[in-house]
């Protein structure tokens, strides 16, 4: 079984709480807002893979990534997530970000309470691991806050969590 036959699974109404939406990306309009239109602060184009990356993965290794858009509660575009296989390792894990215009609402805090949830519901033995950089201080503690424990590894420099 493969990460996106894991998610293709689960229920539609399933990728949704009382906060945000996500959704895969499917059309142009997609495409061309989370790597255009989605704007990141300076500090966080720091700390973050740019879109590319992750949506040159999923065409890659389709069956490994699945890259989505965030949606807010009155459904406007307000950030993307890739959820991946970790390499080298038997878990999921997801990269994801706001627009910056929408940060401060507690759009990110809701998307990871909500990519928790995906990735539970499309397997639920399967651990999840984040990995951060050691100066972004802001994603460690939300992740702390969400249950993630820091594991005693690294993924290149960056700090890993698990859960």
């Amino acid at each position: 079984m493969s990460l996106r036959n894991d998610l293709e699974r689960v229920a539609s109404d399933h990728w949704e709480n009382e906060r945000v939406k996500i959704k895969p990306l499917e059309t142009e309009a997609d495409l061309i807002y989370a790597a255009y239109e989605c704007e990141l602060t300076d500090e966080q184009r720091e700390l973050v893979s740019p879109m590319w990356f992750y949506v040159g993965r999923a065409y890659l290794f389709p069956q490994d990534f699945f890259p989505c858009i965030i949606h807010n509660e009155i459904d406007e575009r307000i950030g993307f997530i890739n959820f991946g296989e970790w390499f080298g390792s038997n878990a999921y894990t997801w990269g994801y970000f706001i627009d910056k215009h929408h940060q401060g609402k507690g759009y990110g805090r809701a998307a990871a309470r909500l990519a928790i949830q995906i990735l539970k519901e499309a397997n639920p033995e399967m651990p999840i691991k984040l990995a951060t950089e050691e100066s972004n201080l802001k994603a460690q503690k939300l992740y702390a806050s969400l249950g993630f424990k820091r594991l005693d590894e690294k993924d290149g420099d960056d700090l890993v969590f698990g859960l």
